[in-house]
Order: structure tokens, then C-alpha cells, then sequence
């Protein structure tokens, strides 16, 4: 049995590409078992994955005596391999106090992390210029296996919960839009628009916000068509509501990599950050789109055309029946 610590404590997007990595290290490699460092409030979805043996709960608000907590479980335990993802000050002084055989982190880490490692494993071809998956997938060769995704990425008591309140008529797929984000800078203010037209286009569908702070709607729009769970969605249930979506329409956000990471349809909105580097992963699946705002900024693009790029890539899927669930 190989014992693996992998360090990716946030955010939700990064923590997502981890786990993608993690299934794909769990598909290649044979008796191993993989254990997570990973703040309180991202625990829930990593928990919850199949690709995790062992979770250690990282308490960031508990400061010092938080982090002395963590590592006396940790050190607990002997490992073969830790690798840090994160690559932060944090993350490396979290590596040097485990108990390990060998401390493995990244070349392009931060903060002096790097001086916690006994190896650095190198960038992708691209450089610094690669998505972040690619950068992790670096990590791989080190158990021997290939740098690229393998498996599939997935999670308990996905089929148990009962989200059909969600489905349209006939349990049609829902469009699942995410309106919010972590930052300002990448919040598209046209969702509302953008759900007229979605609701408008196609009464059998219903159009469902989510995410774990509240956006109002003001009772915009028809019930039997729109349902609003914003400030109402836990990371637990998080898998399984993206799982039921026909479509998820998302700002660059985590849920926005969720969605491309368990080959759901995905649109992502992008202003100011660059879609090659930080879009849906990868962006050549058939299932990844993203639209980017004029000159990255997001005031200057228009629901119309966001709605215009939606029926462009949903029609042909329509009307070869591939895009039913």
C-alpha cells in the first residue's frame, strides 16, 4: 500500500482540479491510498469524493493553534509521499512537518515553500502560460504514472439524494446557472436577462440558480419554469445537482469546474481572466464552451449574446437528440 498526502487546502476550483488528479493517480496507480489536507469549509466536497481515503480538516480561522491541531493528526500517521499542490508558505511548512519519506512540491511554488521540499517537479511545456490541471498533472510521473487525466472523477451518495424538483417537463434536464462569484471583477451582471431568454426559449426546461450565497431574483420569474437555491446550496449536495443539469452556464468560478470535470455541458462567462488558462478543463472537450466580454470586460457583454452563443452550440445538440439526459 502506498500512502499519498496531498496539500490542497483552497479554493473550491483549485481543490477541484486536485481531486481530478487524484482520481486519475487512484486509476493508475495499484494500492493507493490517498489522504487530504483541506480547510473546514471545502471539507464537505472532499470528503465526499471516492477518490479520497482520509481527509484532515484544516481550521484557517483557529490560526496557530488551528494549524498545531492539524499537524499532530497528521504526524500521526507515516507517509511514503506527500505532494503540495498549493505551493504557499502555508502549504510548505504543513510539508515539512509531516512525517514522509519523500516531499514533493511544485517548481513554480511561492513564499519560500519551496525550501520545505526534497524534490520540485518541473512545469508542462507551456510554462507558468499552462491551466492549472496541466501543472498538477506534473505530479503523476512521480508514482509513475502518465501526466494526463484517467478515470473519472466521482462521488458518494450522489444517486441517494432526490433533487427531481429540479427537472422540467417530462424530467427534462435542467439549465443550471451559477450567477455568482468569489470575485467582483469575474461577476457577469446579465443572468437575469439571460433567463428570460433561456425560459422564453424553451418552456419545457427549467432554469435553476445555485451557489452558496443568495442572489435575488425579486420573483421574476414563473415558478414552474425557475427555481432559485442560491444561499441554499451545500457542497455536499453540489455533485449531484450539477450531475442531473443538462447545461450548467457559470461565471469562471469552482462550480464552473465541477461541472467540466464530471463531463456535464458547461458555458463559462469570462471577463478580465484568460479561459485558456483558468477555462473549463480542457477546452477542446466538445462539452466545454466559454464566451469572453470585449477587451475582458464583462459590463460590455450583453445577455443577447451570451444567448446567442448558448443556441449556436445547444441547437445541433437538440435536434440530434444528444442533448437530452
Amino acid at each position: 500500500m502506498i500512502q499519498l498526502l496531498i496539500i490542497k487546502p483552497s479554493s473550491l476550483g483549485d481543490i477541484v482540479h486536485g481531486l481530478q488528479v487524484a482520481a486519475s493517480l487512484k486509476e493508475q496507480v495499484p494500492d493507493l491510498r490517498i489522504s487530504w489536507i483541506v480547510r473546514d469549509i471545502f471539507a464537505p466536497l472532499v470528503k465526499s469524493c471516492e477518490a479520497v481515503d482520509q481527509v484532515f480538516v484544516f481550521r484557517r480561522m483557529a490560526g496557530t493553534k488551528g494549524f498545531f491541531e492539524l499537524m499532530r493528526d497528521v504526524r500521526k500517521l507515516k507517509f511514503d509521499w506527500v505532494f503540495d499542490f498549493q505551493g504557499l508558505l502555508r502549504t510548505g511548512l504543513m510539508t515539512w512537518r509531516t512525517l514522509a519519506d519523500h516531499k514533493v512540491g511544485r517548481t513554480d511554488a511561492r513564499e519560500g515553500a519551496r525550501f520545505f521540499y526534497d524534490q520540485q517537479v518541473p512545469l508542462p511545456p507551456g510554462g507558468r502560460g499552462s491551466h492549472a490541471v496541466d501543472i498538477l498533472l506534473q505530479f503523476a510521473p512521480i508514482l509513475g504514472a502518465k501526466p494526463e487525466l484517467k478515470g473519472s472523477l466521482r462521488f458518494r451518495e450522489v444517486e441517494k439524494l432526490n433533487l427531481s424538483f429540479v427537472d422540467g417537463r417530462s424530467g427534462a434536464a435542467p439549465i443550471l446557472i451559477f450567477p455568482d462569484s468569489r470575485r467582483a471583477e469575474k461577476r457577469w451582471g446579465g443572468f437575469k436577462q439571460l433567463t428570460e431568454l433561456l425560459i422564453r426559449d424553451d418552456r419545457s426546461r427549467r432554469v435553476v440558480w445555485a451557489g452558496n450565497n443568495y442572489v435575488p431574483d425579486k420573483d421574476a420569474f414563473a415558478k414552474e419554469q425557475f427555481t432559485n437555491l442560491t444561499g441554499n446550496t451545500s457542497l455536499m449536495s453540489l455533485p449531484a445537482l450539477i450531475a442531473r443539469a443538462g447545461w450548467v452556464i457559470s461565471n469562471d468560478s469552482g462550480p464552473m469546474h465541477l461541472a467540466a470535470a464530471l463531463g456535464i455541458r458547461t458555458l463559462g462567462i469570462f471577463g478580465p481572466t484568460d479561459p485558456r488558462l483558468f477555462g473549463p478543463y480542457p477546452l477542446t472537450s466538445p462539452t466545454n464552451h466559454v464566451i469572453q466580454a470585449p477587451v475582458g470586460a464583462l459590463s460590455m457583454l450583453s445577455a443577447k449574446e451570451v444567448f446567442g452563443r448558448f443556441q449556436r452550440i445547444d441547437g445541433p445538440l437538440r435536434s440530434s437528440g444528444s442533448g437530452a439526459k
